[in-house]
């Protein structure tokens, strides 16, 4: 029987001794030192970050649109990425998908059977045959968008006033976890209304960006975990553009982060 993906997510938090999400989004339009705008510098700063840092996190997230803005060639290092990441930590696909099942059964293969990756940000909007497939194999994680770190979050998630959208999708995805193997994604922007999320999820880890650029808190974000159910911190500029960008800011970001968050968690 598969090792269901909560487990491997616990798991993996306890033997790295963090919860900290890396998102290796690669901003060709950055100073880096460790990179120009050519794939070429791209592909190799990223396989130094994670060299570099792999011990230290417990995830790296990938955002598609750094990598499809390249074409076939981005899609290419995306594959390669996600190989040369292989069982050193978690990968999650952020790829934001929810289509109707026959498709969402086509990107659900492509993400965890052709680029071999252990989670999916996936849409509610749909419902639930557009999220089935991604749960299907209980080893394999979906993190539902519940309510995001964007202003625009406020346009559709937070209506109707009474019965809130986000909340809608916090407990359906808490009555669908039969597999324990779904996810929510709660922005770090949005702490006053985390305990209101986890009251109707309170199995259900949270991957939470907003931490970092956005100016989430990261306390406030750890408070929303649970030794069963814990919080993702996922961090992306606020890591890989600190300082000057170079290897060693980076991975002094990492453990900055790492020391505030295992300050917070005791």
């Amino acid at each position: 029987m598969a090792t269901p993906f909560h487990t491997r997510l616990l798991a993996e938090i306890e033997r790295k001794g963090t919860c900290l999400c890396l998102g290796l989004d690669l901003d060709p339009g950055r100073d880096s030192p460790l990179h120009d705008s050519t794939l070429a510098s791209l592909r190799e700063a990223a396989e130094s970050i994670v060299e570099a840092t792999w011990t230290q996190v417990a995830a790296y997230k990938l955002n598609f649109a750094f990598f499809e803005r390249h074409g076939p060639d981005g899609y290419a290092w995306l594959a390669e990425l996600a190989a040369f990441i292989g069982d050193r930590a978690l990968i999650i696909g952020d790829g934001k998908r929810g289509d109707i099942g026959n498709s969402a059964r086509h990107y659900a293969e492509a993400i965890f059977g052709v680029l071999g990756m252990d989670a999916a940000t996936v849409q509610p909007i749909m419902g639930h045959d557009s999220i089935a497939p991604f749960i299907a194999d209980p080893a394999k994680g979906a993190f539902v968008l519940c309510l995001t770190s964007n202003p625009g979050a406020d346009d559709f998630q937070r209506h109707p006033p009474g019965e809130p959208f986000f909340m809608r999708v916090a407990a359906w995805a808490q009555s669908a976890n039969r597999q324990k193997n779904i996810g929510l994604v709660v922005g770090a922007t949005r702490p006053d209304d985390l305990d209101r999320i986890r009251k109707v999820a309170p199995d259900l880890p949270f991957l939470m960006p907003g931490v970092g650029a956005q100016g989430g808190d990261l306390e406030a974000a750890l408070s929303a975990g649970r030794p069963a159910a814990p919080v993702l911190i996922a961090v992306s500029r606020g890591i890989l553009y600190a300082g000057d960008g170079s290897l060693t800011n980076i991975t002094g970001a990492v453990a900055d982060y790492n020391t505030a968050i295992r300050a917070a968690r005791r």
